[in-house]
Protein backbone atom coordinates (compact mmCIF):
# COMPACT_ATOMS: atom_id res chain seq x y z
CA UNK A 1 0.00 0.00 0.00
CA UNK A 2 1.53 3.28 -0.69
CA UNK A 3 1.84 6.38 1.49
CA UNK A 4 2.83 9.73 1.46
CA UNK A 5 4.19 11.94 3.98
CA UNK A 6 3.70 15.78 3.43
CA UNK A 7 6.00 18.81 5.13
CA UNK A 8 5.09 21.93 6.05
CA UNK A 9 6.97 23.75 3.49
CA UNK A 10 5.62 21.59 0.36
CA UNK A 11 7.90 18.77 -0.16
CA UNK A 12 6.08 15.38 -0.47
CA UNK A 13 7.62 11.89 -0.02
CA UNK A 14 6.05 8.71 -1.43
CA UNK A 15 6.62 5.07 -0.29
CA UNK A 16 5.12 2.01 1.52
CA UNK A 17 3.02 2.04 4.20
CA UNK A 18 2.81 -0.93 7.25
CA UNK A 19 0.09 -0.43 9.58
CA UNK A 20 -3.10 1.70 9.03
CA UNK A 21 -3.90 5.54 9.39
CA UNK A 22 -6.86 7.59 10.22
CA UNK A 23 -8.77 9.31 6.86
CA UNK A 24 -7.01 12.65 7.95
CA UNK A 25 -3.75 10.91 7.99
CA UNK A 26 -1.41 11.48 11.42
CA UNK A 27 0.41 14.94 11.91
CA UNK A 28 3.32 15.36 13.95
CA UNK A 29 6.44 17.14 14.48
CA UNK A 30 9.04 15.33 12.09
CA UNK A 31 12.31 15.08 13.33
CA UNK A 32 15.53 12.68 12.65
CA UNK A 33 17.46 10.65 14.95
CA UNK A 34 21.25 9.58 13.43
CA UNK A 35 22.23 6.56 15.90
CA UNK A 36 22.94 2.96 13.90
CA UNK A 37 21.43 0.91 16.84
CA UNK A 38 19.08 1.95 19.92
CA UNK A 39 15.70 2.44 17.56
CA UNK A 40 13.91 0.40 20.73
CA UNK A 41 15.09 3.22 23.05
CA UNK A 42 13.92 6.01 20.94
CA UNK A 43 10.80 4.71 20.03
CA UNK A 44 10.25 4.35 23.79
CA UNK A 45 11.27 7.49 25.27
CA UNK A 46 8.76 10.13 26.22
CA UNK A 47 10.38 12.92 24.91
CA UNK A 48 9.89 11.72 21.43
CA UNK A 49 5.37 12.23 22.37
CA UNK A 50 3.83 12.64 19.26
CA UNK A 51 6.75 13.12 16.76
CA UNK A 52 7.23 11.43 13.56
CA UNK A 53 10.46 10.00 13.64
CA UNK A 54 12.95 9.38 10.58
CA UNK A 55 15.87 7.05 10.79
CA UNK A 56 18.57 8.01 9.15
CA UNK A 57 20.44 4.44 9.53
CA UNK A 58 19.18 2.80 6.06
CA UNK A 59 18.39 -0.39 7.57
CA UNK A 60 16.33 -0.58 11.04
CA UNK A 61 15.42 -3.33 12.90
CA UNK A 62 17.30 -6.10 12.28
CA UNK A 63 18.17 -7.50 15.80
CA UNK A 64 14.57 -7.09 16.80
CA UNK A 65 12.89 -5.59 20.41
CA UNK A 66 13.45 -7.68 22.66
CA UNK A 67 12.61 -7.42 26.92
CA UNK A 68 14.87 -5.39 28.57
CA UNK A 69 15.73 -2.42 26.18
CA UNK A 70 11.99 -0.25 26.66
CA UNK A 71 12.35 3.28 28.33
CA UNK A 72 8.78 3.32 29.06
CA UNK A 73 5.83 0.61 28.87
CA UNK A 74 4.79 1.92 25.49
CA UNK A 75 6.31 3.72 21.94
CA UNK A 76 5.73 7.44 22.25
CA UNK A 77 5.84 8.13 18.49
CA UNK A 78 3.58 9.10 16.32
CA UNK A 79 4.77 7.47 13.08
CA UNK A 80 8.42 5.69 11.79
CA UNK A 81 10.08 6.78 9.03
CA UNK A 82 12.84 4.44 7.03
CA UNK A 83 14.73 3.69 4.43
CA UNK A 84 14.00 -0.11 4.98
CA UNK A 85 12.46 -1.94 7.70
CA UNK A 86 13.65 -5.20 8.77
CA UNK A 87 10.73 -7.85 8.90
CA UNK A 88 12.58 -10.55 11.01
CA UNK A 89 14.67 -10.35 14.33
CA UNK A 90 17.92 -11.74 13.72
CA UNK A 91 18.63 -11.63 17.67
CA UNK A 92 18.33 -14.43 20.33
CA UNK A 93 16.83 -12.00 22.57
CA UNK A 94 14.51 -10.86 20.25
CA UNK A 95 10.72 -10.99 20.85
CA UNK A 96 9.26 -9.03 18.71
CA UNK A 97 10.46 -7.81 14.93
CA UNK A 98 10.45 -4.36 14.35
CA UNK A 99 7.55 -4.13 12.35
CA UNK A 100 5.89 -6.40 14.69
CA UNK A 101 6.01 -4.66 17.54
CA UNK A 102 4.93 -1.43 15.89
CA UNK A 103 1.97 -2.97 14.53
CA UNK A 104 1.21 -3.95 17.77
CA UNK A 105 0.90 -0.40 18.97
CA UNK A 106 -0.71 1.00 15.79
CA UNK A 107 2.13 2.99 14.75
CA UNK A 108 2.51 2.86 10.82
CA UNK A 109 5.43 3.40 8.88
CA UNK A 110 6.82 4.67 6.04
CA UNK A 111 9.50 3.12 4.50
CA UNK A 112 11.79 3.01 0.98
CA UNK A 113 11.65 6.72 0.36
CA UNK A 114 15.09 8.60 0.19
CA UNK A 115 15.57 8.98 3.52
CA UNK A 116 18.57 11.21 3.13
CA UNK A 117 16.94 13.24 0.85
CA UNK A 118 14.26 14.17 3.64
CA UNK A 119 16.58 14.38 6.16
CA UNK A 120 18.69 17.24 4.28
CA UNK A 121 15.74 18.73 3.61
CA UNK A 122 14.86 19.28 7.60
CA UNK A 123 18.12 20.14 8.03
CA UNK A 124 17.75 22.95 5.75
CA UNK A 125 14.49 24.38 6.51
CA UNK A 126 14.17 22.90 10.08
CA UNK A 127 11.52 20.76 12.52
CA UNK A 128 8.03 21.04 11.15
CA UNK A 129 4.71 19.53 10.86
CA UNK A 130 4.13 16.74 9.12
CA UNK A 131 1.20 14.60 7.65
CA UNK A 132 1.92 11.10 7.01
CA UNK A 133 -1.30 9.97 4.87
CA UNK A 134 -2.35 7.38 2.05
CA UNK A 135 -4.10 10.13 0.35
CA UNK A 136 -1.32 12.17 -2.30
CA UNK A 137 -3.00 15.61 -1.19
CA UNK A 138 -2.94 16.69 2.14
CA UNK A 139 -3.28 20.20 3.73
CA UNK A 140 -1.04 21.25 6.93
CA UNK A 141 -1.55 24.18 9.36
CA UNK A 142 1.92 25.35 10.10
CA UNK A 143 0.74 27.79 12.65
CA UNK A 144 -0.31 24.59 14.98
CA UNK A 145 0.39 25.31 18.29
CA UNK A 146 1.88 22.08 20.24
CA UNK A 147 -0.46 21.10 23.56
CA UNK A 148 1.27 20.34 26.58
CA UNK A 149 2.93 16.87 25.87
CA UNK A 150 4.61 16.17 29.31
CA UNK A 151 0.95 15.98 31.08
CA UNK A 152 0.71 13.26 28.91
CA UNK A 153 4.04 11.25 29.46
CA UNK A 154 3.99 12.07 33.77
CA UNK A 155 3.69 9.83 35.99
CA UNK A 156 -0.20 10.55 37.99
CA UNK A 157 0.77 10.17 41.47
CA UNK A 158 4.16 9.01 43.65
CA UNK A 159 6.03 6.01 43.33
CA UNK A 160 8.46 4.64 45.15
CA UNK A 161 11.22 2.13 44.11
CA UNK A 162 15.30 0.84 45.15
CA UNK A 163 16.04 1.22 48.48
CA UNK A 164 18.86 3.16 50.39
CA UNK A 165 20.38 5.52 52.68
CA UNK A 166 20.21 8.35 49.84
CA UNK A 167 16.53 9.28 48.89
CA UNK A 168 16.15 11.15 45.20
CA UNK A 169 12.98 12.38 44.54
CA UNK A 170 13.07 12.74 40.81
CA UNK A 171 10.43 15.04 39.12
CA UNK A 172 8.98 12.92 35.92
CA UNK A 173 8.61 15.44 32.79
CA UNK A 174 8.58 11.89 30.76
CA UNK A 175 11.39 10.67 32.39
CA UNK A 176 13.41 6.95 30.83
CA UNK A 177 13.43 3.99 32.54
CA UNK A 178 17.39 4.07 32.73
CA UNK A 179 17.89 7.04 34.42
CA UNK A 180 15.57 5.54 37.37
CA UNK A 181 17.65 2.20 36.86
CA UNK A 182 20.90 3.67 37.41
CA UNK A 183 19.76 5.60 40.77
CA UNK A 184 18.65 2.39 42.22
CA UNK A 185 21.53 0.54 41.07
CA UNK A 186 23.44 3.12 43.12
CA UNK A 187 21.77 2.30 45.96
CA UNK A 188 19.16 5.02 46.22
CA UNK A 189 15.92 5.07 47.35
CA UNK A 190 13.86 7.14 44.41
CA UNK A 191 10.92 8.70 44.47
CA UNK A 192 8.89 9.88 41.26
CA UNK A 193 6.51 12.37 41.20
CA UNK A 194 4.14 14.27 38.86
CA UNK A 195 5.61 17.16 37.02
CA UNK A 196 3.59 19.78 38.73
CA UNK A 197 4.77 18.60 42.09
CA UNK A 198 5.10 21.97 44.32
CA UNK A 199 8.16 22.48 46.45
CA UNK A 200 6.02 21.88 49.47
CA UNK A 201 5.11 18.29 48.29
CA UNK A 202 8.68 17.45 47.70
CA UNK A 203 10.09 19.30 50.86
CA UNK A 204 7.49 16.90 52.01
CA UNK A 205 9.17 13.50 51.27
CA UNK A 206 12.15 14.63 52.91
CA UNK A 207 14.64 14.39 50.05
CA UNK A 208 18.23 13.95 50.27
CA UNK A 209 18.57 15.11 46.27
CA UNK A 210 16.28 15.74 43.64
CA UNK A 211 16.60 14.85 39.75
CA UNK A 212 15.04 17.08 36.92
CA UNK A 213 14.34 14.75 34.61
CA UNK A 214 13.87 15.02 30.77
CA UNK A 215 10.60 15.26 28.38
CA UNK A 216 8.57 15.90 25.59
CA UNK A 217 8.00 20.13 24.10
CA UNK A 218 8.75 23.49 25.01
CA UNK A 219 9.88 23.70 28.26
CA UNK A 220 7.76 27.88 28.35
CA UNK A 221 5.08 25.50 28.63
CA UNK A 222 5.72 25.13 31.94
CA UNK A 223 6.50 28.23 33.09
CA UNK A 224 3.68 27.84 35.90
CA UNK A 225 6.56 25.09 37.47
CA UNK A 226 9.27 27.59 37.44
CA UNK A 227 8.90 29.39 40.79
CA UNK A 228 8.62 25.95 42.52
CA UNK A 229 11.65 24.27 40.89
CA UNK A 230 13.50 27.21 42.16
CA UNK A 231 12.56 26.96 45.67
CA UNK A 232 13.35 23.09 44.93
CA UNK A 233 17.00 23.78 43.63
CA UNK A 234 17.59 26.99 46.52
CA UNK A 235 17.29 24.24 49.18
CA UNK A 236 18.25 20.80 47.53
CA UNK A 237 20.72 19.27 45.74
CA UNK A 238 19.63 19.07 41.95
CA UNK A 239 20.59 17.38 38.56
CA UNK A 240 18.68 18.75 35.42
CA UNK A 241 18.88 16.54 32.48
CA UNK A 242 17.91 17.56 29.05
CA UNK A 243 14.06 19.32 29.86
CA UNK A 244 15.10 19.39 33.59
CA UNK A 245 18.11 21.53 32.50
CA UNK A 246 16.29 24.25 30.37
CA UNK A 247 13.69 24.57 33.15
CA UNK A 248 16.28 25.06 35.80
CA UNK A 249 17.89 27.95 33.49
CA UNK A 250 14.47 29.08 33.05
CA UNK A 251 13.47 28.83 36.76
CA UNK A 252 17.04 31.32 37.15
CA UNK A 253 16.56 33.99 34.79
CA UNK A 254 18.06 31.98 31.40
CA UNK A 255 16.19 31.89 28.78
CA UNK A 256 15.46 28.94 25.96
CA UNK A 257 15.47 29.01 22.31
CA UNK A 258 14.35 26.47 19.73
CA UNK A 259 16.83 24.96 17.43
CA UNK A 260 16.81 24.41 13.62
CA UNK A 261 16.87 20.75 13.95
CA UNK A 262 18.09 20.15 17.41
CA UNK A 263 20.38 16.97 18.54
CA UNK A 264 19.29 13.79 18.12
CA UNK A 265 21.65 11.08 18.29
CA UNK A 266 24.49 9.48 19.80
CA UNK A 267 27.49 10.50 18.73
CA UNK A 268 27.38 14.79 19.72
CA UNK A 269 30.92 15.78 20.93
CA UNK A 270 30.46 17.64 24.07
CA UNK A 271 33.72 19.73 25.53
CA UNK A 272 34.08 19.86 29.67
CA UNK A 273 34.89 23.75 29.73
CA UNK A 274 36.00 22.62 33.50
CA UNK A 275 38.01 19.19 32.90
CA UNK A 276 39.23 20.81 29.39
CA UNK A 277 38.10 17.40 27.22
CA UNK A 278 35.78 16.14 25.08
CA UNK A 279 33.45 13.36 24.95
CA UNK A 280 30.93 12.06 23.46
CA UNK A 281 26.90 12.06 24.19
CA UNK A 282 23.49 10.62 24.01
CA UNK A 283 21.43 13.53 22.81
CA UNK A 284 17.46 13.88 22.09
CA UNK A 285 16.21 18.13 22.04
CA UNK A 286 15.07 21.11 19.73
CA UNK A 287 15.27 23.67 22.13
CA UNK A 288 18.72 25.15 23.83
CA UNK A 289 19.73 27.70 26.67
CA UNK A 290 20.10 30.72 25.16
CA UNK A 291 24.09 31.55 26.23
CA UNK A 292 23.25 35.53 26.11
CA UNK A 293 20.52 34.73 28.48
CA UNK A 294 22.46 33.26 31.73
CA UNK A 295 24.55 36.83 32.46
CA UNK A 296 23.39 37.76 36.28
CA UNK A 297 21.56 34.34 37.16
CA UNK A 298 24.76 32.76 38.82
CA UNK A 299 24.57 30.04 36.37
CA UNK A 300 28.24 29.24 34.84
CA UNK A 301 28.91 27.42 31.97
CA UNK A 302 30.31 23.51 32.23
CA UNK A 303 29.51 22.20 28.99
CA UNK A 304 29.25 22.81 25.52
CA UNK A 305 28.83 21.27 21.47
CA UNK A 306 31.83 20.81 19.53
CA UNK A 307 29.57 20.92 16.81
CA UNK A 308 27.81 24.03 17.67
CA UNK A 309 28.73 25.62 20.29
CA UNK A 310 25.77 25.64 21.99
CA UNK A 311 25.03 25.08 26.04
CA UNK A 312 25.18 21.62 27.10
CA UNK A 313 25.09 21.74 30.55
CA UNK A 314 25.21 24.55 33.56
CA UNK A 315 26.37 24.98 37.51
CA UNK A 316 25.47 27.68 39.84
CA UNK A 317 28.40 29.57 41.24
CA UNK A 318 26.49 29.35 44.84
CA UNK A 319 23.80 26.33 44.98
CA UNK A 320 24.32 22.52 44.65
CA UNK A 321 22.77 22.84 41.02
CA UNK A 322 24.15 21.43 38.20
CA UNK A 323 22.34 20.36 34.65
CA UNK A 324 23.34 18.66 31.76
CA UNK A 325 21.20 19.23 28.08
CA UNK A 326 22.43 15.89 26.94
CA UNK A 327 21.25 12.13 28.39
CA UNK A 328 24.39 10.81 30.59
CA UNK A 329 22.40 7.57 31.28
CA UNK A 330 23.03 6.51 27.79
CA UNK A 331 20.62 4.21 26.63
CA UNK A 332 21.07 4.28 23.67
CA UNK A 333 24.70 5.69 22.79
CA UNK A 334 27.92 6.15 24.77
CA UNK A 335 28.52 5.57 28.99
CA UNK A 336 31.35 8.77 28.39
CA UNK A 337 28.79 11.15 30.37
CA UNK A 338 27.91 8.43 33.52
CA UNK A 339 30.07 10.25 35.75
CA UNK A 340 27.38 13.02 35.89
CA UNK A 341 25.84 10.89 38.45
CA UNK A 342 28.36 10.13 40.13
CA UNK A 343 28.99 13.73 40.74
CA UNK A 344 25.35 14.17 41.65
CA UNK A 345 25.41 11.44 44.38
CA UNK A 346 28.74 12.41 45.59
CA UNK A 347 27.49 15.92 46.50
CA UNK A 348 23.98 14.57 47.70
CA UNK A 349 25.86 12.49 49.96
CA UNK A 350 28.56 15.22 51.08
CA UNK A 351 25.32 17.66 52.18
CA UNK A 352 23.80 14.99 54.38
CA UNK A 353 26.52 14.33 56.13
CA UNK A 354 27.46 17.55 56.68
CA UNK A 355 23.50 18.71 57.77
CA UNK A 356 24.06 15.34 60.25
CA UNK A 357 27.33 16.73 61.78
CA UNK A 358 25.89 20.10 62.24
CA UNK A 359 22.65 18.27 63.70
Amino acid sequence: MKGYLHLADGKKFQGALHGSLPEAGIAGEIVFFTGMTGYQEVLTDPSYKNQIIVFTYPLIGNYGINAEDFESKKPHVAAVIVCEAAKEAYHYEAQHSFTEYLEKWNIPVLEHIDTRELVKNIRQNGTMPAVLAASAESTICCDTIESLKVKEVSIKSPVTIGRGNTHIVLVDYGFKKSIADYLVKQKCLVTIVPYDYSAEQISALKPDGVLLSNGPGDPKELVDQLLEIRKVAEYYPVLGICLGHQLAALAFGGDTRKMLFGHRGANQPVFDVTGNRVFMSSQNHSYAVDQGSIEHTGLKIRFLNKNDQSIEGLYHEKLPLMTVQFHPEASPGPEDSIFIFEEFIKTVKYRKRREVSYA
